[in-house]
């Protein structure tokens, strides 16, 4: 059990390093919610959420004013729509109303965001499963809370290029979309490779089949605490910053063990799991690409960057999986461009490029993350990156997930800007080789021998 000790402890780190809670997240399920009528399953829906999230959102503030712990997001996440919507939704346009339903629940229960307008077509993609994916613009165009994410490949199954190119033109529709607002739709869409069942953060969360009813899952976030850590051992060998950084991610996923233990008492819901992921926003102080310079890199970007995020990764799991009953969804280290300061500092001063941040997905939490790129880049070279990142997922037995935004009427040189969590970004250069005849040849890339595990 969590102590007072600890509490004390942890008010430090939130008073002077920026410790938060990032979000409570509910997992729902929807499974029993399907109806061959789209009136009928529309009300289950909304019923279901709002009944069982009435009280998530004065719940978390409840634990706010008492422990002192910010928790910076109340969000939920549901079965992925295209399971529960195939019988009843025969177009795309009905597809839609689910995801206004979505929204409205989301709104009428307070939550910041609602993930779970995803799709699992990792192997293939039935008809329902395709009005699903074609729904996704105009989806993300006319609601606010709800975020979508689609899994198009995995270690087991190998890489759905069909629905790679799918998502190339997807993403492109969606940019176009939302054009009004910088694209921002695209920044709610998220393409996974080995997505996880219980990821807590937006967008990419989705409560999965293998899931109860409902469920708590918490994700923490710590980087100020960790580059304040690191900042007292400058100078010092290789084993005292892995000691280091593994304490400080032990002491960070107390806090959220602590806050997971309480919400899931006071909601009656059973605790999932803790993400102990470092999830940087644009505060000054609050980024994980200070850590990595902090061990001692003149820029993000500069070569030693992937072995030193990779033992920062390493480091924060070791740590933060002694300090929770149950630790699963990403669990790392993040590095979205538009929200770490650090990595938008790097970018502008020309040391990390898109090939360089491809090359650290490879031993960090998710992959290519809140990345602007020009409103010009073609749907087949969009298909051809996110083909890259899951080739790296699946090779590698890892997560890797693209969330790229192809800013309508934007080139390299300009900024976007989002505001609050989701903060802004520098529109960064494409590789201008085409990728277009390889993207068009369709069917699948098998899974990788070491797959076969039986």
């Amino acid at each position: 059990m969590v102590n007072i000790f600890e509490v004390y402890e942890t008010n430090k780190m939130i008073e002077q390093e920026k410790l938060d809670v990032r979000t409570i997240t509910m997992g729902i399920s929807l499974l029993d919610c399907a109806d061959s009528d789209l009136d009928n399953l529309n009300k289950k829906i909304y019923d279901k959420i709002t009944g069982k999230a009435k009280n998530l959102v004065s719940t978390g503030r409840e634990i706010e004013r008492e422990y002192g712990i910010p928790i910076v997001n109340k969000r939920i996440s549901v079965t992925p729509v295209s399971l529960i919507g195939g019988c009843a939704c025969k177009t795309p346009e009905d597809f839609v109303t689910i995801a206004k339903t979505l929204d409205k629940a989301a709104k009428d229960t307070d939550v910041n965001f609602l993930g779970g307008y995803s799709a699992l077509v990792s192997k293939g993609m039935t008809p329902a499963e395709k009005n699903f994916i074609h729904s996704i613009p105009k989806a993300l165009a006319s609601t606010e809370r709800v975020c979508s994410s689609v899994n198009i490949g995995s270690t087991k199954t190998g890489i759905n290029m069909d629905a790679v190119k799918l998502m190339g033109e997807i993403i492109k529709e969606t940019a176009e979309a939302t054009k009004d607002t910088g694209s921002f739709g695209c920044a709610k869409l998220v393409v996974f490779c080995n997505a996880p069942d219980d990821n807590p953060f937006m967008a990419g969360a989705f409560h999965g089949v293998t899931e109860g009813d409902a469920v708590i899952n918490v994700g923490v976030s710590g980087p100020g605490v960790v580059k304040r850590a690191l900042e007292k051992v400058r100078g010092e060998n290789f084993e005292v910053l892995c000691e280091t950084v593994k304490k400080t991610a032990f002491k960070v996923t107390r806090a959220g063990q602590l806050v997971a233990q309480e919400a899931s008492e006071r909601l009656g819901v059973p605790f999932g799991i803790v993400d102990l992921s470092l999830a940087p926003t644009p505060a000054v102080g609050d980024s994980v690409a200070e850590i990595l310079e902090e061990m001692g890199l003149e820029s993000v970007g500069a070569p030693g960057t992937t072995a030193a995020l990779a033992l920062l990764n390493d480091q924060v799991k070791k740590g933060g999986v002694m300090a929770s009953s149950f630790v699963g969804g990403l669990s790392g280290a993040f590095i979205p461009v538009s929200e770490d300061q650090g990595m938008i500092d790097a970018v502008n001063r020309g040391a990390l490029t898109l090939e360089k941040l491809e090359a650290m997905t490879c031993v960090c939490s998710v992959g290519l993350d809140m990345i602007a790129i020009p409103g010009s880049t073609t749907a087949s070279t969009i298909s051809g990156i996110i083909a890259d990142e899951a080739a790296i997922g699946m090779i590698n037995q890892k997560t890797t997930a693209v969330r790229l935004i192809p800013v309508v009427g934007k080139d390299v040189g300009d900024t976007i800007e989002f505001g609050g969590l989701w903060g802004h970004a520098p529109i960064q250069q494409v590789n201008r080789f085409s990728c277009e005849e390889f993207i068009n040849r369709g069917g699948r890339i098998p899974a990788p021998i070491h797959s076969f595990k039986n």
